[in-house]
C-alpha cells in the first residue's frame, strides 16, 4: 500500500503562525508537560486538534513526563480521524519542529501503509530540513501497529541518510545526551 497522500506539515511552536492561513484540516500538538498552551493555536480554533503533553525524552527521568503507550494510542486515533478525510493537510508541532514532531508524522505517514516504514521515513527528509524522531514514540507505534520493528527497521534508515547528508548532527547528537540512537 503507498504512502497517504495528505499534505503534511511539521513545525515548532515558533513558526505556528506562519502556517494558520495555509488550508489546515488537523492539527496535532505535542508539548512539553509544563509548557502553556501556545497562543498561536488560536488561529487554528475551527479544526480537529489534539494537544498531547509529554516532554522530549526517549527513557523514564526524574522530572520529566516521558511518552506513553496511551499518547501513541491517541495519534493513531488522531490518525484514523486524518485519513477518514480526504485531501486533509495535517499540521504536526512540538516544541522545536525536531524530535516528537518527526516521529508523530512518521508514524502517521506509516500508519495505513504497511510495509512502507522506510519511505515514510525518508519523506521526512523532504518535509522537514532536520529532525531527528523521537525513539520511544517509534518504539511503542512499533509495537501497536505490530510491525515487528519495520518502524524501527525505518528510523534507523532515516537517521543515516541525515547524517550522511549532515555528518555535523553526530556531533550535536552526542552532545544533547542521545549518542546512543546514532546508527552503528
Amino acid at each position: 500500500m503507498p504512502l497517504p497522500t495528505q499534505k503534511l506539515t511539521i513545525c515548532g511552536i515558533p513558526e505556528l503562525p506562519q502556517h494558520a492561513a495555509i488550508g489546515v484540516s488537523h492539527v496535532l500538538s505535542i508539548i512539553d508537560t509544563h509548557e502553556p498552551r501556545p497562543d498561536a493555536l488560536d488561529g487554528y480554533l475551527r479544526i480537529d486538534h489534539l494537544l498531547l503533553r509529554f516532554d522530549d525524552v526517549v527513557a523514564e527521568y526524574p522530572g520529566f513526563a516521558a511518552c506513553t503507550p496511551d499518547h501513541v494510542r491517541e495519534v493513531l486515533e488522531f490518525g484514523e480521524r486524518v485519513h477518514a478525510v480526504r485531501d486533509s493537510h495535517v499540521l504536526i508541532h512540538c516544541h522545536a519542529g525536531i524530535s516528537r514532531s518527526t516521529a508523530a508524522a512518521a508514524i502517521l505517514m506509516a500508519q495505513h501503509a504497511p510495509g512502507q516504514e522506510e519511505a515514510a521515513f525518508l519523506r521526512l527528509l523532504e518535509l522537514r530540513k532536520h529532525g531527528w524522531p523521537n525513539t520511544r514514540m517509534v518504539e511503542f507505534a512499533d509495537r501497536l501497529l505490530k510491525r515487528d520493528g519495520a518502524l524501527m527497521e525505518g528510523l534507523v534508515a532515516y537517521r543515516r541518510a541525515l547524517l550522511q547528508a549532515k555528518p555535523h548532527l553526530s556531533e550535536i547528537i552526542r552532545n544533547i545526551g542521545r549518542g546512543h540512537e546514532l546508527p552503528a
